[in-house]
């Protein structure tokens, strides 16, 4: 099979796959014809989505979701150029939490087009701030400190598939947690936090490696110097995941976000919940209560509190370029190169390059204003 298309180099090439791996790449020979795509259009890595909530009318937060319905909202989503995603289960009680780990784990091991997309859970809590503002959407009922022995018991229903937890330092608990997470291959994040600078120094000397939507499940307001989020943005140890969404950071601060971590070092996530995808309205994230504006932001109903977002990745890499000035190639790789890093995917996810797996994301491109727009998406 022949690809053609432009790199975010600006090179046309042509890209032949051969039983869903890229054996030769070679400047496009425009007077041969093609499989796929053209020298207008763009060649790109699949998108990799490090937290997914849920997808067009499907929650990963519910118990009541379906095998099935988690292979429906891995076909949907990968219309958007998501080939590769963490399915994002939030806090909740232990039989909760787990219920929806057990509905992931049949549905990866009943469809191989799950477990191919499917790159590993992430735990978002319970182990995070109880305080108002840091708490953001997650059910203050069911916050606790971290426990190591539960999420064992997480684990060992997942089978080993737990890739990222994100919890709050500011518990005593955390640094020992911390340690036995880390050591144990996963990706702790720290979100959701009301924890000192000490504390987040700690973290990281245990092994905290990113910060979950930084600057969002937050205090309104913070001390203007010794805060968390000055912490770390300043720490090159910590990854950073930005929501670029227009409604969870303004422009300037993804801009200077972005400067500060530089692009190798941030992550573009969705944090999508299954209202994505619909129209305005009233739904659910777990248990949650959520609402949708015309202005596709997602609130808690009568608050200021945002509840996960209804963005798609293609509309993340365009606001990154827009708000931030960069070029295309910096924002697909914060989408793309950079969470493969993370998760030590190796050459398996994330580039182009011979010998590499194919999933590949052919779309067209226009700056004024900034539209990634999704034409095929060819999976190994």
């Amino acid at each position: 099979m022949r690809i053609r298309g432009k790199l975010t180099t600006e090179e046309t090439v042509d890209l032949t796959i051969t039983d869903g791996t890229i054996t030769a790449i070679e400047a496009a020979r425009l007077d041969l014809p093609c499989d796929a795509g053209a020298e207008s259009l763009y060649l790109l890595p699949g998108f990799l989505d490090l937290q997914l909530n849920g997808y067009l009318g499907i929650d990963f937060n519910a118990p009541s979701t379906r095998p099935e319905e988690i292979l429906e909202a891995t076909r949907r989503v990968r219309e958007t150029g998501v080939t590769g995603y963490c399915p994002t289960i939030i806090t909740g009680s232990a039989a909760h939490i787990e219920a929806c780990i057990a509905t992931l784990v049949t549905a990866i091991e009943r469809y191989p087009e799950v477990a191919a997309a499917i790159l590993g859970l992430h735990i978002e809590g319970p182990y995070i701030s109880p305080e108002d503002g840091p708490r953001g959407a997650h059910p203050s009922a069911d916050v606790r400190p971290p426990n190591w022995a539960e999420f064992e018991r997480w684990q060992s229903l997942a089978k080993g598939r737990i890739r990222i937890v994100t919890l709050s330092p500011e518990w005593p608990e955390a640094i020992d947690f911390i340690r036995r997470a880390s050591g144990a291959g996963l990706v702790v994040a720290l979100g959701h936090t009301a924890a000192t600078p000490a504390q987040i120094q700690a973290a990281i000397d245990a092994g905290a490696r990113l910060s979950t939507h930084l600057g969002n499940g937050s205090h309104a307001r913070i001390e203007r110097h010794p805060n968390y989020i000055w912490e770390q943005l300043a720490d090159d140890r910590l990854m950073a995941s930005l929501i670029v969404d227009g409604h969870h950071l303004p422009e300037s601060v993804v801009k200077c976000f972005v400067r500060v971590k530089s692009p190798s070092r941030t992550v573009l996530v969705t944090d999508a919940i299954a209202a994505a995808g619909l129209p305005s309205g009233k739904y659910y994230l777990g248990n949650v209560e959520v609402e949708v504006t015309p202005a596709r932001r997602v609130n808690l109903p009568g608050t200021p509190y945002l509840a996960g977002s209804v963005l798609e990745m293609p509309t993340a890499i365009a606001l990154t370029v827009a708000f931030t000035g960069g070029s295309l190639g910096e924002a697909v790789g914060m989408a793309t190169a950079n969470p493969s890093q993370l998760l030590g995917l190796g050459e398996k996810r994330g580039s182009i390059g011979v010998g590499q797996r194919a999933d590949l994301v052919l779309a067209s491109w226009q700056t004024d204003p900034p539209r990634l727009g999704i034409t095929d998406v060819i999976l190994a």
